[in-house]
């Protein structure tokens, strides 16, 4: 495996991603991991990812023993700034944050840059070079004549001012071959069918002979929790569906068919869309909101446990986003995953999360070799707060029922238009705004609905997708003909980063 200390920015979930790709398993840590934790993880390599200065927080709390582990060490970006003030060396502070593909020359005798082209075009800022090389390292790239690469061949230390990991760079990617299999020596043994080996055997030691609960949604990731534990503790898992009354139009009624009738699971539905309703009442801030449906999610569970009984374990279909997102052993949290962040402290259940360390273009290829349709593989992602987070401000029936048909409205005419398998997850917002509208000649004070379509591999960045300008018009006009509270739809042209994929 090869240990990624995250300093800061998006720059390591992208070098994840480039890993994994390659069949090495990867795992990235906040950069205050302590050396003791990085022994017991055992890895065959480091790399140090960050990206500018200013998006590190307290970074004197890296520990810099890792130099001394002779375990072999790639240092990007500000971790190769930071790598070099420890040995002794010095790089330019940037004025800018400016970044492009740059032609620089490399050393093709260092390791890291063995049989690959002379010159190549990396992701990289011309103001921050290195200018003082501290003993036993040697520059081996350059770009302008100034130093953006150095090594030391006999520790296996590596550092570079350029990113690699973008992932349009397909020289970056050769970069990180080198490092991972002609310093590091891995083998490619990551790949979903030994991890589904590895999983089912796992579970098989956690659970025993005992029972567990499946957090069910119908989504992919629960879909293919469910499966992995069933695979492991055959008739001892038993599912469950709770309609929350945040669900989107028809959805429970397709859930209990797929899972109950065609894939013959034991089912429990839970209708406890009162009692979420009831706890949202008056609750307008995101975090919270979410917090308060994972709580009352687990002790739907719990109720569901003591109704059962000798139920210990369950089962949720946490994804790697989920995780890095809730933040990472204090790191600052984007927001808090029902999966994640909003499991309260007290709650009687050992957890199983089986995808905890997935991206999300890995679970559906888990699901593939598992033998889900592609219907459910290739679902839409849908978050587990449902559409408590897409209902912004206070939630209510009225606002649930208008966004329910505003989001059947845009699926139904994306399929019509067959870009339903061109676009990754698309969906309706309903912001907590009211404007002036026009309908039948009369002044109407009504609803706006967003629109957001994007694609991505794996959720950790997201590109708006140019929808053709007569299907959102033909959307806008069936929303607004056929939804009396709303008078106003907008579609939202922005990417992650910076925003998340989700309004809240």
């Amino acid at each position: 495996m090869i240990l990624i200390l995250d300093l800061g920015g998006k720059f390591s979930r992208f070098l994840g991603r480039r890993i994994r790709e390659s069949k090495v398993y990867c795992e990235i840590v906040p950069y205050t991991y302590s050396v003791e934790k990085i022994k017991a993880k055992r890895p065959e390599g480091i790399i140090i990812s960050g990206g500018e200065p200013n998006d590190i927080v307290s970074i004197d709390k890296l520990d810099k023993d890792i130099f001394k582990l002779g375990i072999p060490i790639l240092s990007i970006g500000y971790g190769a700034d930071i790598m070099l003030e420890y040995f002794g060396g010095k790089s330019t502070e940037a004025k800018s944050s400016r970044y492009n593909f740059e032609s620089i020359k490399v050393d093709r005798e260092s390791v890291l840059f063995n049989g690959l082209e002379e010159e190549m075009p990396l992701w990289a800022n011309r103001e921050n070079v290195f200018i003082d090389i501290p003993q036993g390292f040697r520059p081996i790239a350059n770009l302008n004549g100034g130093i953006v690469a150095v090594e030391n061949r006999d520790e296996k230390i590596y550092g570079v001012k350029f990113h690699p990991e973008i992932d349009s760079s397909k020289e970056g990617k050769d970069i990180i071959d080198n490092f991972l299999f002609k310093v590091c020596i891995c083998d490619k043994k990551w790949d979903m069918e030994e991890f589904i080996k590895d999983s089912i055997d796992e579970i098989k030691r956690q659970i025993g002979d005992k029972k567990a609960l499946c957090a069910l949604s119908g989504g992919v990731d629960s879909s293919v929790a469910a499966l992995l534990v069933h695979k492991a503790i055959g008739d001892n898992l038993v599912c469950v569906f709770v309609d929350h009354g945040l669900l989107r139009k028809n959805e429970r009624e397709q859930v209990e068919k797929v899972f109950r009738d065609e894939f013959n699971m034991n089912l429990i539905t839970v209708d406890a869309s009162k009692r979420f309703l009831d706890k949202l009442k008056g609750v307008a801030d995101p975090e919270e909101k979410r917090k308060i449906i994972g709580e009352e999610f687990i002790r739907v569970f719990e109720e569901e446990q003591k109704k059962l009984d000798g139920i210990e374990f369950l089962v949720q279909g946490t994804i790697y986003p989920d995780v890095i997102e809730s933040g990472m052993d204090g790191k600052v949290t984007v927001k808090s995953h029902h999966n994640v962040g909003g499991l309260p402290e007290d709650m009687d259940f050992e957890l199983v999360e089986p995808l905890r360390q997935l991206f999300k273009d890995e679970v559906r290829e888990v699901g593939r070799l598992l033998g889900l349709s592609e219907d459910i593989v290739n679902r839409q992602p849908f978050p587990g707060p449902g559409l408590g987070v897409r209902v912004l401000g206070e939630v209510t029936e009225e606002k649930l029922k208008i966004l329910r048909e505003a989001d059947y409205i845009f699926r139904d005419e994306i399929k019509k238009a067959k870009w339903d398998d061109k676009i990754w997850q698309y969906f309706a917002v309903l912001p907590n705004i009211r404007s002036v509208g026009v309908t039948h000649g009369e002044r109407t004070y009504n609803y706006t609905i967003v629109l957001r379509a994007i694609n991505s591999i794996d959720g950790m960045t997201a590109q708006w997708v140019k929808l053709p300008l007569e299907l959102l018009e033909r959307i806008s006009n069936r929303i607004t003909e056929e939804i009396p509270q709303v008078n106003r739809v907008v579609y939202d042209i922005t990417n992650k980063p910076p925003a998340t994929i989700e309004w809240e």
